[in-house]
């Protein structure tokens, strides 16, 4: 009997403790539906961006309109000339009856290959009024580039400036050149034109990096860009505006500053065509009380590092194009109280901004900063491998939808619908959404936090780049045999091409003759800064290239064709002190050329700050692409003056910063 009784408590205990676990198992699942329908609700709520905005009317009819409003308002300043918006309009009327007297009509691509100017603004409103869509060529891309270029377009006329035509390669398009011409186009009518274009017609063509070694030329139409700019979320445009045009217009951050401005009854400062100093870009801001900026994240980074109270008048910064320095964001956010910092993020194949997150917090320690959420007319989907959305703080690729999508890529429909799907996401079957090969994940307040890239794109200076076409160009010089080019964070966090070279035996490699080659393919934002020989590249078990053990550069000073001379003078020993320390070269000679060294726009511009700082000298960045060595930069600064006694002072100068600079050298090193 007592056996009977222990059995039946046990199967009593038995029964209890199956019912808990089944309780407790119905109560996980309850917790995971809701959460999981609490998730779903967040990233439904972060999608619902629609706004009214405009978006059955085209570009130049919103700047038509607000001419009517503001005609007399001041539309853009370019040194000391400015054009009313009235004047903007007239004259961009008439180049555009022009072009339109050559044929220029819906969607006919035209190229300009302008300087930042009032010419400039002038083109590519003209080019929208005729009907037609603008295609950006710079005049520091190498010729064969801009010839691809003007080849995929077909492009059968060509808007540029007397001193640029001989910069651009054989073409067979009919040129016009705005300085020379315009006595002939100013005989047109100045009233508005009449054309039958939609929004979703094309306004310009821009060209991005490729995976296959060919660049992509991403048609953006007039719905793209008025969503942009028109009744958004991201950032207040408003008539008080004063907007400063840094960005070459072949780079689509030119896109928000431009018509980001025009549309909205502001006043658009051009910044002169050359690589602005630290110094003048500060004297910009404050000279026209700048009050809107955007700025790639290394110059963003750099202008915190050494010249932040040029940013203290502004309102609103947009800074992006890569990943932002958590240190330099502290910084800025504690020095400058009265501006909104704005992280952006968007792909030239979504109209220049897709994502941006306001940094409004102090931020903590190890802690990255997201890219926010969708702007206004634009949905972000974070999917699997499946195309099935993720959970908060899973790991996916980022998808984008609206109305910010261009139509594809010109003359790749395989491309194009690589990588332009459709889904249905929304019921509507004709709905597309853009595949970025972006990993992100939901954090959960519903903010994006992007992780990488899937592929083997990077970013530098803002520039989107495919390492394979760069490989490719490095593939097509005679010497090469093997190739493999990273992008590597320095000390600095910066990122820095690297390319990694096996050369062919015997062949007579030298990383000088792979640099001249590759000038004349490739534009300099894309140029790595450092070239590694190896008699092999390192490999994994699966017989690929190891990434991961490939070394990092060395400080040694690469092979030049001069032969190393050493500084002479105190000034040349300071200025060698200052380029070694800052492209990471144990040893700099006199006659070697920064840029064969490695020096991009960003290392320049830190040694025209350097050199101003130690030696209390003016020195502007553009002065250093036309002294580009030691020794006719020490020779320029030497000239600069006046006198004999000013030369010896200035040697002085030089030999107390290379010792205070030896001394803080010895001391970091323990000497």
């Amino acid at each position: 009997m007592k056996q009977i009784t222990n059995s039946l408590a046990k199967n009593k205990n038995e029964l209890l403790v199956d019912e808990r676990q089944t309780s407790l198992s119905e109560n996980n699942l309850q917790r995971d539906y809701l959460l999981k329908e609490s998730q779903k609700h967040l990233l439904s709520e972060c999608n619902r961006t629609q706004t009214d905005y405009h978006q059955q009317t085209c570009i130049h009819q919103l700047f038509e309109a607000q001419v009517e409003k503001t005609p007399d308002a001041i539309a853009l300043i370019f040194n000391n000339q400015h054009l009313s918006y009235r004047d903007l309009n007239s004259r961009a009327n008439q180049l555009a009856q022009h072009l339109q007297s050559l044929g220029v009509g819906t969607e006919t691509l035209v190229g300009i290959c302008i300087e930042r100017s009032l010419e400039m603004i002038v083109a590519l409103l003209a080019i929208l009024k005729a009907g037609g869509g603008y295609v950006p060529l710079d005049s520091g891309y190498p010729q064969e580039r801009l010839a691809f270029m003007l080849s995929d377009t077909q492009v059968s006329i060509l808007l540029t400036q007397k001193e640029l035509v001989a910069k651009l390669p054989p073409h067979t398009a009919f040129v016009i050149c705005l300085d020379a011409d315009w006595h002939e186009i100013a005989q047109n009518k100045k009233e508005n034109l009449t054309t039958s274009i939609t929004p979703d017609n094309l306004a310009y063509v821009m060209y991005t990096s490729g995976s296959t070694g060919t660049p992509k030329g991403v048609s953006v139409i007039h719905r793209g860009v008025v969503r942009l700019v028109k009744e958004t979320n991201y950032v207040h445009l408003t008539p008080e505006e004063v907007i400063l045009q840094l960005a070459p217009i072949s780079f689509d951050a030119s896109t928000f500053e431009i018509w980001g401005c025009l549309l909205n009854g502001g006043r658009l400062i051009i910044y002169p065509s050359h690589t602005p100093s630290l110094a003048e870009l500060g004297q910009i801001i404050q000279q026209y009380q700048v009050t809107t900026l955007w700025l790639t994240a290394g110059l963003f980074h750099l202008i915190v590092d050494e010249k932040l109270d040029a940013l203290k008048s502004l309102r609103q910064l947009l800074a992006g194009g890569d990943i932002l320095s958590v240190p330099h964001v502290q910084k800025f956010l504690q020095a400058v109280e009265n501006c909104q910092l704005i992280n952006g993020y968007g792909p030239t194949e979504n109209t220049t901004f897709t994502c941006c997150h306001p940094i409004t917090a102090a931020l903590q320690p190890g802690v990255s900063i997201p890219i926010g959420r969708p702007i206004a007319n634009t949905q972000v989907y974070i999917l699997d491998n499946n195309l099935q959305a993720v959970s908060i703080g899973e790991a996916g690729e980022l998808y984008i939808g609206g109305d910010g999508l261009a139509r594809g890529y010109l003359n790749r429909p395989e491309l194009t619908a690589e990588k332009f799907i459709f889904h249905s996401f929304d019921n509507n079957l004709s709905t597309r959404l853009y595949k970025t090969g972006d990993l992100a994940s939901y954090l959960s307040d519903g903010n994006i936090e992007f992780l990488g890239r899937i592929d083997n794109q990077v970013k530098i200076r803002g520039f989107r780049i495919e390492l394979g076409e760069i490989e490719r160009e490095i593939a097509q010089h005679p010497d090469v045999r093997e190739i493999v080019v990273l992008a590597r964070q320095d000390e600095t966090n910066e990122k820095q091409l690297t390319a990694y070279i096996v050369p062919h035996h015997n062949s007579g490699y030298t990383h000088n003759k792979l640099r001249s080659f590759l000038q004349q393919q490739l534009p300099n934002y894309m140029m790595p800064s450092a070239f590694v020989m190896l008699e092999s590249l390192p490999l994994n078990a699966n017989g690929k290239v190891d990434r991961n053990k490939l070394p990092a550069p060395s400080r040694e000073r690469p092979q030049l064709e001069q032969a190393y001379i050493s500084p002479q003078t105190e000034l040349e020993r300071l200025l060698a002190s200052i380029l070694s320390e800052l492209l990471k070269i144990d040893r700099v000679g006199i006659d070697d050329n920064f840029f064969d060294l490695g020096a991009t726009s960003i290392s320049i511009l830190q040694v025209a700050v350097r050199v101003q700082q130690e030696l209390s000298i003016e020195l502007s960045a553009v002065k250093l692409f036309q002294y580009s060595t030691i020794s006719s930069l020490a020779k320029y600064l030497t000239s600069k003056q006046n006198s004999q006694p000013s030369s010896d002072k200035l040697q002085n100068r030089a030999q107390r910063q290379q010792t205070a600079r030896t001394r803080r050298r010895n001391h970091q090193q323990g000497v």
